[in-house]
């Protein structure tokens, strides 16, 4: 029998994956909403008592379409990036952040001009995305062309650390080579560390699995 909590969960998680192919599956539609809404003599829009003008397009019409252009691409790559699989994810952030700077540049932005400087502020998650999915590529490469497991010759190593063990020669450490080894690390090896690019790409997917688990989008 399937316990009250598992049949509560497993009903949650149906729902919300039907609402993802239901949004998933009416984008088309959301895209062209904008030609099917009801303009009054001004050219505005009233939804829900809320009115929507130009807001410095030349119509109502083109407001609305630049929106629906840049909203429903941005949820489908939210989508995409929360249930992706793949060894490449990461890079989805990309896109995600330059539709989410160009809605933020629409109404946050003093000036008249749209998607212009928003490429800039792209930069820093390039620097830090780019370089993870390369690195993750150089690794899955490695490992399943050439055969070479990185992270299994790591573990061999530490264990014959602990072990005392030279891995070279197989002898043990002597005394001064111990005391080496207890050395506090200094402030630029922390920071190598923290910052090093299997603890960004540690963290990102932790996000990723931890909005999974709110959402119950575990496969």
């Amino acid at each position: 029998m399937i316990s009250k909590a598992k049949r509560k969960k497993a009903k949650k998680k149906i729902f919300l994956e039907s609402l993802l192919v239901f949004f998933i599956a009416i984008s088309p539609f959301l895209y062209k909403v904008y030609d099917y809404l009801p303009y009054d003599s001004n050219g505005d829009v009233s939804i829900l008592g809320i009115i929507i003008g130009n807001h410095g397009f030349p119509s109502t019409q083109t407001f609305l379409w630049f929106l629906t252009s840049k909203i429903v691409p941005l949820y489908l790559m939210i989508f995409w990036f929360l249930t992706s699989r793949d060894w490449w994810y990461h890079i989805i952030i990309i896109p995600i952040a330059m539709y989410a700077f160009q809605l933020f540049e629409v109404f946050y932005d003093s000036d008249d001009y749209i998607d212009t400087d928003n490429i800039w502020w792209l930069i820093p998650i390039c620097m830090i995305t780019i370089p993870i999915v390369y690195f993750i590529r150089i690794k899955l490469y490695d490992k399943h062309v050439h055969g070479i497991d990185l992270e299994a010759m790591d573990a061999e190593l530490k264990e014959l650390k602990d072990k005392n063990i030279n891995p070279t020669t197989k002898k043990f450490n002597t005394a001064s080579e111990e005391i080496e080894d207890s050395e506090i690390p200094s402030l630029s090896d922390e920071l190598n560390t923290k910052l090093s690019t299997g603890n960004i790409e540690n963290i990102l997917k932790g996000v990723q699995e931890r909005i999974q688990g709110w959402l119950n989008f575990k496969f």
